[in-house]
């Protein structure tokens, strides 16, 4: 059944998807030398009898493309899906200059926009699934948009051309990824983009206020839970109304979506949520709980 996990790596972000068909994800990364042994070893051994492997770059930050260089050395990038962009930096990592290697490699490169199509991402053929991931943004002809890619081009500011992507399972749980952008900006493009609802959304910005979700957005995604990143305590947002984990004390969280249901863990034991189901789950360690998806039928269910 499909997984989707968010590893814990401090200042940053990383998840991977286990489809259910024969596709495997990798979204952002944020690898050293002393995390990054153990994390490939996972990827390597859950993506080793899948087809199809993509790498989904959100934007250009170092917290989000750290270490890339030890992933492409140990499972090689040959589908790389990012936003294009030209982006510039003053302190040029090794990490930075091969995401721009793999950017600018167009036998490797797969410029995502809102409403790209592509086989297996999103269209099934020769045999194989699809993987049910859409791209709800960037729309690469809106002015706010393309503000923001020249900023980024400029070496300025790189959050605001974070993509906007969205994985959905027939009949069960989606789940989505902003990156990391930014509030004001968030608003700016609320009429430009469709926002589904959406069972599991990660905040932005790792769950900083700078980048929480507008309400004009949380109205039309009504997600069941947000999972708030690692950014230091102080500098995040709650999302009080919301049933929320967070990262900061959960550390590792797998979702183990199976049917209509998305079963919890997480890697540390002592880490409770009173909300959630317990359904006796113990396809991994830690299971902290369930909660079943909400559909038209059972929101409909729910107002009668």
């Amino acid at each position: 059944m499909p997984i989707v996990k968010s590893f814990a790596v401090g200042n940053g972000d990383m998840f991977y998807i286990k489809h259910n068909s024969d596709n495997f994800t990798i979204i952002d990364c944020n690898l050293n030398a002393t995390t990054a042994e153990e994390r490939i070893k996972e990827l390597k051994r859950e993506s080793q009898d899948k087809g199809i492997t993509r790498f989904i770059s959100t934007h250009p930050d170092q917290d989000h493309f750290g270490g890339i260089e030890l992933l492409d050395d140990q499972m090689p990038i040959t589908n790389f899906y990012v936003v294009e962009n030209q982006s510039i930096k003053g302190d040029e990592t090794e990490s930075f200059k091969h995401y721009c290697s793999l950017r600018d490699d167009l036998t490797k490169a797969f410029y995502i926009h809102k409403g790209c199509t592509r086989k297996w991402m999103n269209r099934e053929g020769d045999g194989r699934g699809s993987s049910g991931i859409n791209i709800l943004w960037p729309d690469t002809g809106n002015s706010d948009f393309k503000g923001a890619l020249a900023a980024c081009n400029g070496g300025e500011s790189y959050n605001n051309v974070s993509a906007v992507i969205r994985y959905k399972l027939e009949d069960g749980a989606s789940v989505m990824w902003l990156g990391d952008l930014e509030t004001e900006f968030m608003e700016k493009i609320t009429d430009h983009i469709e926002l589904p609802k959406t069972t599991i959304v990660f905040a932005s910005h790792h769950g900083r206020d700078s980048g929480k979700i507008p309400d004009a957005w949380l109205e039309q995604l009504d997600p069941q839970v947000i999972i708030i990143g690692e950014a230091p305590s102080r500098h995040l947002n709650y999302y009080t109304g919301y049933k929320a984990i967070t990262q900061n004390t959960a550390g590792d969280i797998t979702m183990e979506c199976a049917g209509n249901k998305v079963h919890f863990y997480v890697s540390n034991p002592r880490y409770s949520l009173d909300w959630l189901d317990n359904e006796d789950q113990n396809t991994f360690e830690h299971y902290i709980g369930s909660i079943t998806v909400e559909t038209d039928y059972t929101l409909q269910a729910k107002a009668a």
